[in-house]
């Protein structure tokens, strides 16, 4: 019992770090630190700390066949490269709550994945998952209102959300073969090299580090060197939840995990409600947790499978 609720205690404070994490990463962007230049620095920053501490802990499981790259490069340019960089690019063009609600769609695009592609047979919670959670989506959008929300911002949103569930989807193979850290390592690793071939590093604006930021909402009046709030980024925002993560999910059904796993997008309209200020309408609010409901049953057919 006891240890049950040590690892869900880890999988809620990883969720209250990615979600406390989309503040300095917005407050960064809005400072003109483009969104594919902080994926870059986070997603390398963070391989960095998790290559050292598996290379140390066990540098047998980083090994490779020649076999596994093809699934390795899918796992790293999509579940790190995409999810990152779709995310905050539908941060930076919607409320922080919208676009994290939006992206944790991600299981009814699994489920919708394994009935039609994979052709499982999938309960009958899976219908309701997909019709209550566009439900949802829909009253967030207030569609009766004529688009009220940036278009941009909602397909990027969704690009998130699809590029989550190909996190998932191919993390689950990856897994069956090696261990979580390594997995996470070579995903993170692949996802800066990535990074790094289409905008170079030696093409990065490090000046932009060195900036000022006047910080907005309840912190406006403070101001911030931009390094700060990429280093929280890649410690407090990638780094440290990712080992809290990796702990929790040892030792919990994959049902329990995704349930606290949806205490992200709660966690992360709570902070930008404190310190930036977004607030949703109590339409949107509704909406927010019907999107809940059906994320929640959408993940319990797919775990029941």
């Amino acid at each position: 019992m006891l240890k049950n609720l040590r690892h869900e205690g880890y999988l809620v404070l990883g969720s209250i770090f990615f979600a406390a994490s989309s503040i300095p990463a917005k407050l960064a962007m809005e400072s003109g630190l483009s969104a594919w230049r902080l994926t870059q620095i986070r997603t390398l920053g963070a391989f960095l700390i998790l290559f050292t501490y598996v290379f140390f802990k066990n540098k047998k499981s980083l090994r490779i066949e020649l076999k596994e790259l093809p699934i390795l490069i899918v796992f790293g340019v999509f579940g790190f490269a995409a999810v990152n960089v779709f995310y905050f690019i539908a941060i930076l063009r919607l409320n922080v709550g919208i676009a994290l609600i939006i992206e944790f769609t991600a299981p009814i695009w699994i489920a919708l994945w394994m009935r039609f592609i994979q052709k499982k047979a999938v309960s009958k919670l899976m219908w309701w998952g997909l019709v209550v959670g566009l439900t949802g989506l829909l009253l967030i959008a207030q569609v009766w209102r004529g688009l009220t929300l940036d278009g941009l911002g909602i397909i990027f949103a969704l690009l998130d959300a699809l590029a989550l569930a190909v996190y998932f989807l191919v993390g689950e193979k990856l897994v069956g073969t090696k261990s979580s850290e390594a997995t996470m390592a070579w995903g993170l690793g692949i996802s800066s090299l990535f990074f790094a071939l289409i905008q170079p590093w030696w093409n990065f604006p490090f000046a932009k580090l060195t900036e000022v930021v006047d910080l907005t909402g309840r912190l406006e009046g403070s101001s911030v060197p931009t390094f700060y709030l990429v280093l929280w980024v890649v410690l407090f925002g990638t780094a440290i939840p990712y080992f809290l993560v990796l702990n929790g999910l040892r030792g919990l059904s994959a049902a329990t995990s995704s349930a606290i796993g949806m205490l992200e997008p709660v966690f992360g309209g709570i902070f930008a409600w404190i310190f930036l200020f977004e607030k949703l309408t109590f339409i949107q609010s509704i909406g927010a947790l019907v999107v809940l409901v059906g994320i929640y049953l959408a993940n319990r057919a797919r775990t029941s499978i």
